[in-house]
C-alpha cells in the first residue's frame, strides 16, 4: 500500500510538472514577436535550403505556413479579391494583394475611373499566376464583370443611381460601361431635350439608372434623363398648378416637327401647332422658329391633366384681317403672291396674313375644266381683282380673268352663222366635240355634222384632242354662251352628186364585201356601201352571189337623208325575162290576129255548106 501510494504521488507530480512546461511554453510562444511572413522570404536562402546546407526546423517551417495561409492569398482560387493599388505608371497600375508578388493592371480598365490614385481600393481577378518573366497578372475588368451582375440587379431592384463610363456612339444613342457591363444608353434618354450631337458625351462619366435589364440576351438599359426628371418633376408640378388659358410664357424651342414647335416652358412641355405660328401660310415651322431660340407664347388650352398643353405665337399679335385697310372694296385690282394651289383654285396672299382665293373657274373665260396649275405657280406674283369681301367672316374672292375684255361681247360680229374658222380640239363626249374657237369661247360639234358619209359611233374614231379642225358656225346663242358648229359643211355634201350618179335603176359593177344574216354589203366607193338582200343575190342559173365575186348591181333604192342604197342583181336578169316574156306575148297575140276569119267568109262558107247539104239530100 504505501508503494502504490508514493508512485501515485510521483505520478501527479510528474503530471503537474508536464502541465507547468506547456503553460512555460505557450507564454514563451505568445510574449516572442511574430515573425512577419514577407521579412521570413526575403531573409530566407532558399539554395541552401534545397541543397541541405541550411536545415531549417520543422516547427519554424509548420510555424511560416501558417502564417502564410493567414496572410496570403491562394492565386490558384479564381476568386474576386481586393488589391490596394501601389504605383502607378503612364500605361500601368501595380497592384498588391498580398500574394508572393504584386501584380500588374492596364489602366485602360480603369477608363470608367480617371481618378484612381495610389492607396485606392480595387477589385482584381488573378488572371496569370505566373507569366514567362514570373509576374504575376491580374485583371480588374474580369472582376468588375463577375461581380457587376449582382451590383446592376442591385441597382435595378433598389432604383440606385450608379456612375458610368461612355465609351463611344452606336446607332441609336450610346454604349456605357457599368460595373464593367456595356449598356445601352439610348439617345431619347440622355436628357430631357433631344440631343443632336452624342460625340460631346463620349469619354464622361456621368450617373445613370438602371431602367432594364434582359437577362436573356444579357442586356441591360440605362438613363441619365430619368435623373433629370426626378429633380424637375417638383418644378413642373408647380407649373403646371399655375397655367391658365391665356397666360403669356416665355419658353424655349425644345424641338420643331413638321407639324409644329415643342416649347420647353421650364419643366413642362407645350405645343404651338404649324397654323397657330403665324398668321400668314407657311410651309414648315422651322421658316418662322430656330431650335434652343427663346419666344413669347400664349396658353390657348390644355386637357384636365394640364398634361397636353396647347400654345400659340401668333395670337400675340394683332389679326391681319383687322389691320387690312378699309379702301379695299370689291372691284379694286389687287396684287398678291400665290402661296398654296389646288385644284380647283389658288391662294393669293395680298397682304401679310390676308388671303383670296382664286376659284379656277375665274382664272379663265375658257369653259374648260383645267387645273389651277395650268394657270399659276406658287410663289408667283399675280393681279387680280377683288369679286367678294367678307370682313367679319374673312374671306376675299378674286379673279384674273376680269383683266381681259370678256370675249362674248362682240361675238356676233367675230362669229356670225354660216362664216367658217379653225379651232382646237379640247375633249370629247359620247354626242359630239368641243373646239376651243379662242380662249373663253367654245363650240360644238354634234357627232352627226363631222361627216356626210361616215358613220361615227364615237368622236375619237374621226378626230383627236388637240388636232385643229376646220368648223363652219351653224347656231349662236348669245344669251346662253353656246356656239353650235359643223366640220362637214365646210365641204359640198358629195350625197348631192351621188343621187344623180345613183338614181333608182341604174347599174353598177362592184364586188361582194361581207355576208350577213339578210344579205350581203358591197362597196361603190369610200363613201356609199350599199346592201344587197338575201333573195337579190340570186343569179341567173339559181345560185347565189358569194363574198367576193363581182357582178353588177342594180339600184332598187336610194334615200339621201338617211344615206340608204340598197342594190339588187337578180333584178338585172329578171327584168331581161320580163321583158322577152312580153314581147313574146305581144307576137303570139298579133299572129292570132291575123289568123281570124271575117264575116263575108263566114257567109260564104255557110252558103258552100248550106248547098253541099241540098245537093246530098
Amino acid at each position: 500500500m504505501a508503494e502504490e501510494k508514493a508512485t501515485a504521488e510521483v505520478e501527479e507530480t510528474t503530471d503537474a510538472q508536464q502541465e507547468q512546461d506547456v503553460q512555460q511554453e505557450q507564454k514563451v510562444k505568445e510574449e516572442a514577436p511574430k515573425q512577419n511572413p514577407q521579412e521570413f522570404l526575403e531573409n530566407f536562402d532558399w539554395e541552401k535550403y534545397e541543397e541541405g546546407i541550411e536545415p531549417v526546423d520543422d516547427a519554424k517551417l509548420a510555424e511560416f505556413e501558417k502564417l502564410v495561409t493567414e496572410n496570403f492569398v491562394d492565386t490558384a482560387d479564381e476568386e474576386v479579391v481586393e488589391g490596394t493599388v501601389t504605383y502607378m505608371t503612364e500605361r500601368e497600375a501595380i497592384i498588391d494583394i498580398n500574394a508572393k508578388s504584386e501584380g500588374v493592371i492596364s489602366l485602360n480598365e480603369f477608363r470608367y475611373n480617371p481618378d484612381l490614385k495610389v492607396g485606392d481600393k480595387v477589385d482584381v481577378l488573378i488572371d496569370i499566376r505566373e507569366d514567362k518573366s514570373g509576374q504575376l497578372i491580374l485583371s480588374h475588368r474580369k472582376a468588375r464583370t463577375i461581380m457587376a451582375w449582382d451590383r446592376v440587379n442591385k441597382s435595378h431592384d433598389e432604383e440606385l443611381v450608379v456612375s458610368g463610363f461612355v465609351k463611344c456612339r452606336t446607332k441609336g444613342g450610346m454604349i456605357v460601361d457599368v460595373f464593367g457591363i456595356e449598356a445601352f444608353l439610348p439617345g431619347s434618354q440622355i436628357d430631357v431635350k433631344p440631343i443632336r450631337d452624342y460625340d460631346q458625351y463620349v469619354g464622361k462619366t456621368m450617373e445613370f439608372k438602371v431602367v432594364k435589364i434582359n437577362h436573356e440576351f444579357k442586356n441591360v438599359v440605362v438613363s441619365h434623363k430619368a435623373l433629370i426628371e426626378a429633380d424637375i418633376e417638383e418644378q413642373k408640378k408647380e407649373i403646371i398648378s399655375q397655367l391658365e388659358k391665356g397666360q403669356v410664357l416665355e419658353g424655349v424651342v425644345k424641338n420643331i416637327t413638321s407639324y409644329g414647335v415643342f416649347v420647353d416652358l421650364g419643366g413642362v412641355d407645350g405645343l404651338v401647332h404649324i397654323t397657330d405660328l403665324s398668321w400668314s401660310r407657311i410651309n414648315h415651322p422651322n421658316e418662322v422658329v430656330d431650335l434652343d431660340q427663346k419666344i413669347n407664347v400664349v396658353i390657348l388650352d390644355f386637357d384636365e391633366n394640364k398634361s397636353r398643353i396647347q400654345l400659340g405665337m401668333k395670337q400675340l399679335e394683332k389679326h391681319p384681317w383687322d389691320a387690312l385697310s378699309d379702301e379695299i372694296k370689291i372691284g379694286d385690282k389687287v396684287k398678291g403672291k400665290v402661296v398654296v394651289i389646288a385644284d380647283y383654285g389658288a391662294f393669293v396672299e395680298v397682304v401679310e396674313g390676308v388671303e383670296g382665293l382664286i376659284h379656277v373657274s375665274e382664272m379663265s373665260w375658257s369653259t374648260h375644266l383645267r387645273s389651277a396649275q395650268d394657270f399659276v405657280n406658287v410663289g408667283d406674283e399675280v393681279d387680280a381683282v377683288v369679286l367678294t369681301l367678307d370682313r367679319e367672316d374673312r374671306k376675299m374672292s378674286l379673279g384674273i380673268k376680269q383683266l381681259t375684255p370678256d370675249p362674248w361681247t362682240d361675238i356676233t360680229s367675230k362669229y356670225p352663222v354660216g362664216s367658217k374658222h379653225k379651232g382646237i380640239v379640247r375633249n370629247f363626249t359620247n354626242f359630239g366635240v368641243f373646239v376651243e374657237m379662242e380662249e373663253g369661247i367654245d363650240g360644238l360639234i354634234y357627232i352627226s355634222d363631222l361627216s356626210w358619209t361616215k358613220k361615227i359611233k364615237h368622236p375619237s374614231e374621226f378626230v383627236n384632242v388637240g388636232e385643229t379642225i376646220e368648223v363652219e358656225v351653224l347656231e349662236l346663242d348669245v344669251e346662253g354662251r353656246k356656239l353650235s358648229i359643223g366640220h362637214k359643211q365646210v365641204t359640198e355634201n358629195p350625197w348631192d352628186k351621188y343621187e344623180k350618179e345613183f338614181a333608182l335603176g341604174t347599174i353598177h359593177k362592184a364586188t361582194i364585201g361581207d355576208m350577213v344574216d339578210k344579205g350581203a354589203t358591197i362597196d361603190f366607193n369610200e363613201d356609199i356601201t350599199a346592201f344587197v338582200p338575201q333573195r337579190h343575190l340570186e343569179k341567173e342559173d339559181g345560185k347565189k352571189l358569194g363574198k367576193g365575186e363581182e357582178a353588177e348591181f342594180k339600184i332598187i333604192e336610194f334615200n339621201k337623208d338617211f344615206k340608204r342604197v340598197v342594190a339588187s342583181h337578180t333584178a338585172i336578169f329578171r327584168e331581161e325575162e320580163i321583158r322577152n316574156v312580153k314581147q313574146a306575148q305581144k307576137k303570139a297575140a298579133a299572129a292570132a290576129d291575123e289568123a281570124k276569119p271575117t264575116l263575108g267568109d263566114a257567109n260564104e262558107a255557110l252558103q258552100a255548106l248550106k248547098k253541099k247539104m241540098e245537093g246530098n239530100e
